[in-house]
C-alpha cells in the first residue's frame, strides 16, 4: 500500500516508506499537530509547484494523486499563512510548504502562485492507533550543552541566512574542523539543512528531527523539544555549530526561545537583513548585537553605509569573494578559531 503514495519529505523521519500502515478516517477532533496524514491532490495549483521528497530531491504532481505529509502551521510574512485547525467540515485543504506541511489555507501573498488543494482521506495508521511525527523520535539523554555557535538570524524569510551559513560552513570545513548545521525554528523544508551538508558539514538537523513540522509550538512543549534537538547536536561534539533561527525572531516559530536558550555560547552573529530599518527593529526587539549584517541590505553601498550609521554595526556582503579575508578576519577574532 506504501508504494501508492507520494512521501513528502516531513516523513523523513518514519518508517512509512519501509512498513505498510493502514488508512483510517478520524474526526476532526481527534487530529494533532503533527500527525501523519493521506490526501488526495484536486488541484495541483501552479505547475511551478514541486513536492520534497525524504531524499531531498524535488517532484512534479498530478491531479488525483495521492501523498502523505503532516498536519501543522504556518505564518510567513512573505508567502503564505495557514494552519490544519482552520480545515472545515468538507476537509479541503492545502500544502503549505512543499515539504508535506498540511493545513487550510488563510492568506497568502498577491505574488505567490495557486497553492495545490487537497482532500483529507485518512491518518496513517498502525496498531491500532494514528501515526504522529513524534512516534518516530528516538529517546535519549538530556546533556547540557555547550558547543560553540555561529548564529544566524534573518529579519525576515528569504533574507539570506542559508546562503551566509553555506559560506561560513565552508570556511570552517575547509580550516579543518568538525562542523554541525542545524536550523532550530521555521516550517518544515529539507533543503536548508541540507544546503549545509552539501558544503561538508559533518552532520545536520533541524526541528523536524524531534517531531516538529513547524515550530509553531505550545511555547512549553516546544522548550522540551529544543533541549531535546540542543542534546543532539551536543552528542556530536562539533568543534562549531552554525545555526539558524528560520523566519525571524519576531515571528511566531519560537525565535526568541531558541536565542534565549544558546546565548551563552553564542560566539559571533551574523544577521541577514532585508533592508536598513528591518536591522535597527530587530536590535531593539531582542537586545541583539550582530557582529556582521550581510543579506540584502548589504548589497549595495549606499545599504551599507546605512546600516552602518543608523545600526552602529558592520555591514558586509559575504556572498561576494572580495569580502572573505575581512569575513574570515571577524569570526576569528570572535571565536578564537583559526581560519
Amino acid at each position: 500500500m506504501k508504494n501508492q503514495y507520494i512521501h513528502t519529505s516531513l516523513t523523513r523521519i518514519s518508517d512509512l516508506t519501509e512498513k505498510d500502515y493502514e488508512v483510517v478516517k478520524l474526526r476532526k477532533e481527534q487530529w494533532k499537530t503533527g500527525d501523519y496524514v493521506v490526501c488526495k491532490i484536486l488541484d495541483p495549483g501552479s505547475s511551478t509547484l514541486l513536492l520534497e521528497l525524504p531524499n531531498g530531491r524535488m517532484r512534479g504532481v498530478i491531479g488525483g494523486e495521492l501523498l502523505v505529509g503532516a498536519l501543522g502551521e504556518r505564518y510567513a510574512t512573505l508567502e503564505a499563512t495557514g494552519t490544519w485547525r482552520k480545515v472545515g467540515a468538507d476537509l479541503k485543504m492545502n500544502v503549505l510548504t512543499g515539504a508535506g506541511l498540511l493545513g487550510k489555507l488563510t492568506s497568502r501573498s498577491a505574488f505567490m502562485p495557486n497553492m495545490m488543494e487537497l482532500l483529507y482521506i485518512g491518518h496513517a495508521h498502525r496498531n491500532g492507533k494514528s501515526l504522529n511525527m513524534n512516534d518516530f523520535v528516538k529517546p535519549f539523554e538530556i546533556i547540557p550543552f555547550k558547543t560553540p555557535v555561529i548564529l544566524f538570524v534573518g529579519t525576515s524569510m528569504s533574507a539570506g541566512k542559508t546562503t551566509s551559513a553555506r559560506i561560513v560552513t565552508h570556511i570552517f570545513k575547509s580550516a579543518g574542523y568538525k562542523v554541525v548545521g542545524a536550523k532550530l525554528t521555521g516550517a518544515g523544508r529539507y533543503k536548508d539543512i541540507m544546503a549545509i551538508k552539501d558544503v561538508g558539514a559533518d552532520a545536520v538537523m533541524d526541528f523536524v528531527d524531534v517531531g516538529l513540522p513547524s515550530s509553531i509550538y505550545p511555547r512549553d512543549a516546544f522548550k522540551e523539544k529544543l533541549d531535546q534537538l540542543l542534546s543532539m547536536i551536543e552528542y556530536e561534539l562539533a568543534d562549531v555549530a552554525i545555526i539558524e533561527i528560520g523566519a525571524s525572531p519576531l515571528e511566531p516559530y519560537n525565535g526568541d526561545l531558541a536565542i534565549d536558550a544558546l546565548r551563552e555560547q553564542i560566539k559571533c552573529i551574523i544577521l541577514a537583513a532585508s533592508d536598513p530599518y528591518a536591522v535597527h527593529g530587530l536590535m531593539k526587539a531582542f537586545d541583539l548585537v550582530p557582529d556582521i549584517v550581510t543579506g540584502i541590505a548589504s548589497n549595495t553601498l549606499a545599504g551599507k553605509e546605512m546600516v552602518e550609521k543608523l545600526c552602529k554595526v558592520k555591514a558586509l556582503n559575504i556572498i561576494d569573494a572580495s569580502t572573505t579575508k575581512e569575513l574570515k578576519s571577524i569570526l576569528s577574532e570572535k571565536t578564537g578559531f583559526a581560519l
